[in-house]
């Protein structure tokens, strides 16, 4: 069944972007955080962590001429950073969340009392690592990025047999991503798939803040992805990133698309008086085509439908062949349900009904 902890959750991606510096960071989630709490949304405030010593070969780990390592190493941060990053986010009122991207990493995912872990695209067939995440029994999502279709179906079918939550992210691993390269349409691919999973976005793109959430949403997409970043005039941001002001941005779209959409998918909408009212009055009411005596039985011929509806009117919705008059009725009048002798006409409920639309 389809976990509930995922639902209408954002996951803001801190990465690396607190540069190995704890003080950064922490500006980052209390910036962020704000940004939150002002649009009244839940929201996980996802780390990384990597063993650097076990994560790069020790032969590499000098070498600045691999982005990924030197990136890796210059950003590098202590348990008791993240201790204090940890602690930070809850404070702040935000769930902690992180991507560990080994074994020693999940460890300490435990040993912080992480909520949610994150399995990125990259490691969705790393078993090792999938089967150490596994033991923790914490709810996962993952991100599907540039996956095999077998790859999906065996991480769901592993996490399925444990019982433990997943939810599947559609994810273009492009940074950033061009809008012709979102592929929103996955999401209904992955919903009709895993029809019991919640199914959401990560994205990457730089160029607008609020298309891609209106379409994912209403394309069924629950749980929503972004990497933030602040501006300190020190440090470049990425395209990829989003600054408070754009995720404030992506806060309200989203709280617009689930106005427009409304509610649950799942079953037939409440109807409200004010709608219910409006359409009334376009209802034809039934006049009399004639002079009718009482006792009349009527006929299509005996009878004309036209607006407005009067109160306790009846219409061309109760209408039937060969109701019986009561009393009689004069030409153009309207035919009312207390002068039919017919059992809806003694129904209290249905006769509030009528009486209670119409001029």
């Amino acid at each position: 069944m389809k976990a509930k902890i995922f639902d209408d959750l954002f996951v803001l991606e801190l990465a690396n972007n607190h540069w190995g510096m704890v003080q950064r960071g922490l500006r980052i989630v209390n910036e962020f955080a704000t940004i939150v709490r002002f649009n009244n949304v839940r929201a996980a405030i996802k780390l990384q962590f990597r063993d650097v010593q076990s994560f790069i070969h020790k032969d590499f780990r000098d070498r600045t001429d691999i982005r990924y390592i030197q990136k890796t190493v210059a950003t590098r941060m202590s348990d008791e950073d993240f201790v204090l990053l940890v602690n930070g986010i809850r404070q702040a009122g935000c769930i902690p969340m992180a991507t560990p991207f080994d074994e020693r990493s999940v460890d300490l995912c435990v040993n912080l009392g992480i909520e949610i872990i994150k399995v990125a695209s990259s490691d969705i067939n790393d078993w090792i690592l999938i089967e150490k995440i596994a033991k923790t029994r914490k709810p996962v999502i993952v991100s599907t990025g540039g996956s095999s279709l077998k790859d999906i179906d065996d991480l769901v079918k592993f996490f399925g047999n444990r019982n433990i939550p997943l939810a599947i992210n559609h994810c273009v691993a492009m940074y950033p991503t061009e809008d012709w390269q979102l592929e929103l349409s996955q999401i209904d691919f992955l919903k009709e798939r895993y029809p019991d999973l919640v199914i959401g976005l990560s994205t990457h793109e730089h160029n607008d803040w609020t298309s891609s959430i209106l379409i994912a949403y209403a394309k069924g997409a629950r749980t929503f992805e972004r990497h933030i970043d602040i501006d300190d005039g020190q440090h470049p941001v990425s395209p990829y990133c989003s600054q408070p002001h754009q995720i404030d941005e992506w806060f309200k779209a989203w709280q617009k698309v689930r106005e427009m959409c409304g509610g649950s998918p799942d079953q037939r909408r409440s109807i409200s008086p004010l709608e219910t009212d409006y359409l009334d009055r376009l209802v034809r009411g039934v006049y009399a085509k004639r002079d009718l005596p009482a006792g009349h039985a009527l006929s299509d011929d005996d009878v004309y439908l036209a607006i407005p509806l009067q109160r306790g009117q009846i219409s061309c919705r109760e209408l039937l062949r060969g109701e019986v008059l009561l009393t009689p009725v004069k030409q153009d009048e309207p035919i009312m349900i207390d002068i039919l002798d017919v059992p809806y006409a003694k129904v209290e409920s249905l006769k509030a009904r009528i009486y209670g639309r119409g001029l």
